[in-house]
């Protein structure tokens, strides 16, 4: 990344504050940072001290000047006054709104990269990661490079990096959207998580696309209720605390996408749908699925078209018909969409399949939550009656191993149990990413659930004893789901994360159970 760097006074020209201190220091300090965590601070850093969920960032102002923090931006009138008392001299700004300082700062430290970049944002309880993946294909298959921000991985112009945050924060957002504007990048793809909307951590964004996915209960340890869960999402939309896009596409088979139409269009914004449903814009009919994909009638607005796709599974179907009408509407021709279709990948830990040559089909998803895991369990039950009738392999089951995460929403437990439990032959409960809670007691709060429906089930806390567990169950035609993880790979316990990851785990199980191949 070049060089960045500018003055106290040029940054804090474009921030909100309700106070600047001391008064004409012009142009002041050089500032080579811009940070929100007090230990990444040094030299000529600006720190920003912001009230979060967990932690108040100002506890950790001192430690910033302790080392070398040019300048202080806080949202606390306490904190800031305690900076006169000790620090007369230090540069400092008193602002309402810690993370809207923080990404206006990062704007103007990073040179606005906002400006030089079309964003698309996907928002949703599932779906969102997909639906971003195959948009950054979409829009490569017609020559543009993207920055894409998600959950499982970053890309900055063609460069994966780690992901730590489905949404990051705001100074880590524009620094990479910085450097994706030194590499090329002229689109943004990012999911955009109910969290990030709802503490504005997408603040001086402005999205020129935004999708809807759909909207099924989750995160409500956050939230609290759903009515609450559905107002951050349409903080995306309505025009109320983000510029409202210029396009909003909306999954029509969602009870949610008439209310988002309304705010959307109330608000400026173009309208359109895709889904299953007739009346939809983007509309798929004739689907029929595969174990390797799908097959189905695409009608949009630009024409129709026989279509073949590598995404296996109706909900794919759905992903692909809001990724597609998303980079239609970033002005992707509708025959560079058509010929890009055949050759879109899968992504990672999304049905992905773990193969050693086994009789059987053992698939790792990230299905996370009751409607994941029904989607997930109904995607299983398709592909046995496409096999139905293949030499043998005939009655085959659904096996399904999954647990639930600590220190999250306890009332989905039970349910993700009944929803396992009604789509599954065999159900083996066990551990997800426990964190702080023991994972014996999550695992009584889902059983509750799974006793009321009439799956056979087995209790397994070790998560790799729980694969070979489902594995060694399994049965030529039988469909293997380990699911709730995905592409993560660690699982964080009591004690801290330790390395595990799903695919590999089962694959080494595989071959302990004497299958090949790689």
């Amino acid at each position: 990344m070049l060089d960045q760097g500018c003055s106290w006074s040029d940054l804090i020209a474009g921030v909100e504050s309700i106070s600047r201190l001391p008064e004409g220091l012009t142009p002041g300090p050089r500032v080579t940072g811009v940070e929100y965590d007090s230990r990444r601070v040094v030299s000529g850093s600006v720190f920003i001290a912001m009230r979060g969920g967990t932690t108040d960032g100002n506890r950790y102002v001192e430690a910033a000047i302790g080392q070398g923090a040019a300048g202080i931006i806080t949202d606390s009138p306490e904190a800031f006054a305690r900076l006169g008392e000790n620090h007369p001299a230090m540069p400092r700004l008193l602002v309402e709104h810690g993370r809207i300082a923080l990404a206006q700062a990062s704007a103007v430290f990073f040179a606005n990269p906002e400006r030089q970049l079309s964003a698309t944002g996907v928002t949703g309880t599932n779906g969102k990661t997909t639906t971003a993946f195959l948009m950054e294909a979409l829009l490569a298959a017609a020559g543009r490079s993207s920055v894409l921000v998600g959950t499982i991985e970053y890309h900055v112009a063609g460069v994966v990096r780690p992901s730590a945050h489905t949404t990051p924060e705001s100074r880590d957002l524009f620094a990479l959207m910085s450097e994706g504007v030194e590499r090329g990048a002229s689109e943004l793809v990012m999911e955009v998580s109910s969290h990030a909307l709802e503490q504005g951590r997408v603040a001086g964004v402005g999205f020129d696309v935004a999708v809807f996915t759909n909207l099924t209960r989750d995160h409500l340890d956050f939230h609290g209720t759903m009515q609450n869960y559905f107002a951050a999402k349409r903080l995306l939309f309505d025009g109320t605390r983000y510029a409202a896009p210029r396009v909003a596409v909306l999954h029509a088979g969602d009870s949610h996408a008439k209310e988002l139409a309304r705010v959307a269009s109330a608000a400026g914004s173009a309208v359109v749908t895709y889904g299953l449903v007739e009346g939809a814009d983007w509309r798929a009919t004739g689907v029929q699925l595969t174990p390797s994909g799908a097959e189905f009638r695409l009608h949009s607005p630009e024409g129709e078209a026989d279509l073949r796709s590598g995404l296996a599974g109706e909900v794919n179907v759905l992903n692909l018909l809001g990724a597609m009408a998303a980079a239609r509407a970033r002005g992707v021709s509708f025959a560079a969409l058509l010929r890009a279709v055949p050759g879109l990948m899968p992504v990672p830990g999304r049905f992905q399949h773990v193969d050693a040559g086994q009789p059987f089909t053992v698939i790792v998803d990230y299905a996370h939550t009751d409607d994941a895991l029904r989607n997930l369990t109904a995607l299983a039950r398709q592909l046995l009656a496409n096999v139905q009738g293949t030499p043998g392999q005939s009655g085959g089951r659904v096996i399904t191993m999954f647990g639930c995460g600590g220190d999250r929403d306890r009332t989905k437990r039970p349910r993700m149990g009944q929803a396992a439990g009604e789509g599954s032959d065999l159900v083996i409960v066990t551990s997800d990413n426990p964190r702080s809670e023991d994972q014996d007691a999550i695992i009584q709060e889902i059983l509750p659930g799974l006793r009321a429906t009439n799956a056979g089930f087995e209790v397994e806390p070790s998560r790799a004893a729980a694969i070979e567990l489902a594995l060694e169950n399994a049965k030529p035609g039988d469909v293997v789901l380990l699911a709730g993880k995905g592409h993560e790979k660690e699982q964080i316990l009591r004690d801290g994360p330790v390395f595990f990851d799903d695919a590999q785990v089962a694959l080494s199980a595989l071959h302990r159970l004497g299958y090949g191949g790689e």
